[in-house]
Formats: structure tokens, sequence, C-alpha cells
């Protein structure tokens, strides 16, 4: 059930033909489990790919053509509260898109867009398919799941590209990031409860997903991104974070590169600081909203591009004036945070969590998503509404992880006997993170 800005919660199922057409379901629901349709789209258009994105490193950008869109209403209250919507902000071509009082025909198709007739009416829904116009297909091998099974199974995931926070910017934006990504339907990740019953669904027969126990949030412990994360404005990075319950201290790594395989690093944020006690969202069910303060941070530049940027800062802006080197580690509290790289201290950042347990049984961790345009959620009415990529558990509550193996940098002498700085793989990291799992 993926949670999109706003927040709406949805189901997708996309299929694309080899002459370049595609059809495509997106599914509505009223609740944060996929459980109760409000209303389904079917969608039908075409499909070109371009060339590799100049923008993101590894995507392909595409032009899509929509030809038609349809909606079918899952109960009278969807209908009403759609035709409402559309009636007040669209167009005279769609004043009249359902008369008032017009009752719910169950299974009825209506015309929301047509290439035909040059009728759109999808505006008053935020309707929008620009993820189509930034594609990246990843393949990877996952090992068989039985005991008594040996070798792997081929996984095809498909990214497309990431929405909006801000509603009224959804209809023009064009993603330079990805959203989470979709399964193949024939190479996908087992177990996959819900793959299947997505697969089968239809307009007239929304899917509707297993239940899911709703845990209480369990901060303590370590989390660590479970993959090379994209972000809107080209960031391209992975995520680590240790949170301590007893006194609701929190410590986080951010590890950004220039690559989207997470291979050439860029710099490293360390930031630390507290949090408060979590309350039930009134915005998005099943959510935790908590306010983060950062009150230290330290920088590591790992490239020589970002060592120039940092030296050539203003003074007293960044650390010690023009005193940076590749793989030295500098705090950057007593400045205030660094301008250059957009860090204030201190600083409050309003959340948005939640957790869950994946197929196998994994705590995962979801933390809001950060605003497109590259602000900070420093309000409460900044706050998310949706989720980034979850972090996967690595010890539970317990510190033995990160005194195991820290997340800083293995030394490795370099030609001139000096510390020269390697990243530890995050594959390493996942390797303990599934050991981990695996002994509890």
């Amino acid at each position: 059930c993926e949670v999109r800005p706003g927040p709406e919660f949805l189901t997708r199922s996309y299929l694309f033909y080899a002459n370049r057409l595609f059809k495509a379901y997106q599914f509505y629901y009223w609740d944060p489990s996929c459980r109760d349709p409000s209303y389904s789209l079917v969608i039908k258009g075409k499909l070109r790919l371009r060339q590799a994105s100049w923008i993101t490193r590894g995507a392909t950008e595409a032009d899509y053509h929509l030809h038609k869109v349809g909606i079918v209403f899952h109960s009278q209250k969807a209908m009403r509260e759609v035709a409402a919507w559309i009636n007040q902000t669209s167009g005279e071509g769609c004043s009249g898109f359902l008369p008032p009082g017009r009752t719910w025909a169950p299974g009825a198709l209506y015309e929301l867009l047509s290439a035909k007739t040059e009728r759109d009416c999808t505006a008053a829904l935020g309707f929008a398919m620009h993820e189509l116009s930034l594609v990246r297909v990843e393949k990877h091998y996952q090992p068989l799941l039985q005991p008594q099974q040996s070798g792997s199974q081929l996984v095809e995931e498909l990214y497309l590209g990431d929405i909006h926070t801000e509603w009224v910017e959804r209809l023009h934006y064009r993603p330079t990031g990805y959203q989470r990504p979709m399964q193949s339907a024939v190479h996908h990740v087992h177990p996959c409860p819900a793959c299947g019953i997505i697969y089968r669904a239809d307009e007239h027969h929304p899917p509707i997903l297993p239940v899911r126990a709703q845990l209480p949030m369990q901060l303590s412990g370590s989390w660590v991104s479970t993959h090379c994360e994209v972000r809107p404005a080209v960031l391209f990075l992975t995520r680590y974070f240790i949170f301590h319950g007893n006194n609701h201290t929190w410590e986080g790594y951010y590890y950004h590169y220039s690559d989207p395989l997470c291979k050439q690093p860029t710099f490293t944020i360390y930031a630390s600081g507290h949090y408060t006690q979590g309350i039930p969202s009134s915005k998005v069910r099943g959510g935790t909203e908590l306010a983060f303060k950062v009150t230290q941070a330290r920088v590591t530049p790992m490239d020589l591009v970002t060592v120039m940027m940092l030296n050539s800062s203003e003074p007293g802006s960044c650390g010690l004036t023009s005193s940076w080197s590749a793989g030295v580690e500098q705090d950057i509290t007593p400045t205030n945070g660094c301008l250059a790289l957009g860090i204030k201290l201190p600083h409050t950042e309003y959340e948005l969590f939640k957790t869950e347990h994946d197929t196998k049984d994994r705590s995962l961790l979801y933390i809001g998503e950060r605003p497109t345009d590259g602000s900070s959620p420093d309000s409460p009415d900044k706050r998310p509404t949706s989720y980034q990529a979850p972090l996967i558990q690595c010890a539970g509550a317990s510190e033995e992880f990160a005194n195991y193996v820290s997340l800083k940098y293995l030394g490795k002498k370099d030609a001139n006997g000096n510390e020269a700085l390697k990243p530890l793989p995050v594959a390493f990291l996942l390797f303990i993170a599934l050991l981990f799992l695996t002994w509890d």
C-alpha cells in the first residue's frame, strides 16, 4: 500500500506492450492499509523511451501521451466527493461531469480524459502521469528461500519518477528522483502476498490487501538503508540511524555519493540531538508525529570537489576557514552549521514516522519524505504526509551493532603513508544486518 503526499493511499499495476502502448491501473483507498477502496483509474496511452537522463544519472528519459483516462467509483461517497472536486475546480468542459444527485452505479466507467474529444477533467484529482517521464529498470538475484534449495531467482524492479510533495506542483513537476520501485509480475521479490492480488485486479475489482498488524512505535536500536537512495535534485545517499530510547537521543550518518550505485562518496554528515515523545498522526493514519532537534553535526568531505567547495565558502560559515581536506572530519557545531551544505544548527524538524514488519518479519522504519523543493520540514505545517524508502533494523534495541562495526570509514594507507579513507560497502552492512536478524 503506497502513501503519496496529501496523504493519498493507493496501489498501482502498469502493463507495457511491445508496440509502446501501455495500460495503467491506479487504485485509491480511504485507508493506509488499502482495504477500503474509494475509486479506480484506468489509464491508456503511449510511451516512448528517449535518451539517458542528463540530470538523474542511471535513469532514462521518456515521453508519454495519454489517450484515455476513466474512473470507476466504489461507493456513493467517493462519487459525490470526486464529482464535487471536478465541478468546483474544472473549466466549462467539465463543470457538468456528473450532475448533482446522480446515484452511484457500481461498475460504471466515467471518462475523465479523452484525446479524441480533447476533454481533460483530471486536474481536480491532482492527477498527472509525469512519473513516466523518468524510468529505470533494475535487475538483481534473490537467494531461494527454502533451506533445501540452492541458487537464486531473478528480481526485476521498475523505478518511476517521484511525485512532488506539494499538491499544486504535481501537475507540472518533472521528476528528478524516484518513487519506491514496482515489482515485475513475473520476476518479483519473494514472498510478496500483495503482488498477485494487485496483478489480478482491474478497475471493477480493486485489490483488497491482507490485514497487517499495527505495530507500536519502537525506535530504539540501529537502522540502515536497504539500497542506494535517490532523492530529487540529484542526491544519492545511504542513511544509518541509532536511536537511544532510554533518553530520547539520536545519532545519524548520511553518506552522500555522486553516482546512483553509491560507489563514489562525496561527503558524510554525522548529526545528533534529541527527539520528543511521539503522538499518533491526525493526518496520516498509522503514522506517528515527532519533533527532532539537531544540536551537533560533523562533516567529512570525501572528494576534491567537495573539499574545494568547503574551502571557498564564506569565512565563519562552515567550520574552520580553508581548513578542509579529504577524509578528515570536522565539527561544524561552532559555526552553527554549514551554509554551503544547507545545514543550520541548532535546528528542529517536524517528522512523521511509521514502523512495519515486512513479509520476512523484519522490522522496517519509514521516515517522512523530504520536501521536493529541498527545504526542511522546520515548522508543523511542513510536516511530511508521506514516507521515504524504509530503513531496516540492524540490532533491535541493543547497542551491540554500533559497537561491533561503526559506519565511519575504514582506514587504509595511501601512497604517502597517510590515512586514506574508504567507505564501508553497503552490501557488507546489509550482510551484517541480516546476520543479526537471523540470530534473533
